[in-house]
């Protein structure tokens, strides 16, 4: 497939209300009337991002990915975003990406934010996951992945990277920069979609949502407030990039720890 259009919904959070917060972005989802390929959400899109995985942890089927797998059929299209998950009584800031038919792959977040003593409460995970769809590779990773460029490195030729995320206002400037910075580094589109609003520990979110080409060129770049952007990214324009700078073949070879 040549192009994917993408969908990117940032939004505030109802503080560790998961109800609500499905419901208002299936509000946003369905108000989206272009025929689009895939929905990206914020981290934690259904809770906003605490630490009270105990009361609010689902299960590796639960409310949440039900609800991404029905949105995913009803509108045809892909879903990702990241949920509270209990599996094998430890738990996990677990990304879903959810296909049009229902279908999902999960990716446990890498690398989890010490400042915050997420480490604390959730367990890492050790696996990074690449997803084809639609003739796309898609890297999909979350938050504080973002500070490290070696687990986000292109050693499998994906063509998406993509960061779901909780990223406060107070650090925006890295957000920014580091996003920009992935997509240049790796040679491919890069994604990132962060929440906006106040959360219930007062931090404020910002938004910034972006989308950067493979030398960095913001196709789109949201601002404060609550916004649904729809991009259409093209393969030939990543191909094309590829084929002249081949910066992707000089790549030093090393193994990941």
């Amino acid at each position: 497939m040549e192009k994917l259009k993408i969908a990117l919904i940032q939004a505030d959070l109802v503080w560790e209300n998961i109800n609500n917060n499905l419901k208002q972005f299936e509000g946003k989802i369905l108000e989206v009337t272009a025929e689009v390929d895939l929905f990206i959400l914020p981290e934690m899109f259904s809770t906003g991002f605490t630490m009270n995985a105990v009361k609010l942890a689902e299960s590796s089927n639960g409310i949440t990915l039900k609800w991404m797998k029905r949105m995913a059929k009803e509108k045809n299209a892909a879903l990702t975003g990241s949920v509270i998950t209990k599996d094998n009584d430890e738990f996990y800031n677990r990304l879903y990406f959810v296909f049009p038919d229902g279908t999902y792959k999960h990716y446990d977040k890498r690398h989890t934010f010490t400042l915050a003593k997420e480490d604390e409460t959730y367990s890492a995970g050790k696996d990074r996951l690449l997803i084809e769809f639609k003739g796309w590779k898609i890297c999909p990773l979350i938050c504080y992945d973002l500070r490290f460029p070696v687990w986000a490195r292109n050693t499998v030729d994906y063509d998406l990277l993509i960061f779901v995320a909780n990223w406060p206002k107070t650090r925006i400037l890295a957000w920014d920069v580091l996003l920009q910075a992935r997509a240049i580094e790796n040679v491919a589109y890069c994604v990132g979609v962060n929440r906006t609003g106040l959360d219930g520990n007062k931090y404020e979110y910002i938004g910034h949502s972006a989308i950067y080409d493979a030398l960095g060129a913001p196709l789109c770049k949201l601002e404060e407030g609550e916004f649904t952007e729809i991009v259409t990214l093209e393969k030939h324009s990543l191909q094309e990039t590829r084929n002249k700078l081949k910066f992707l073949q000089d790549r030093d070879k090393f193994t990941l720890k």
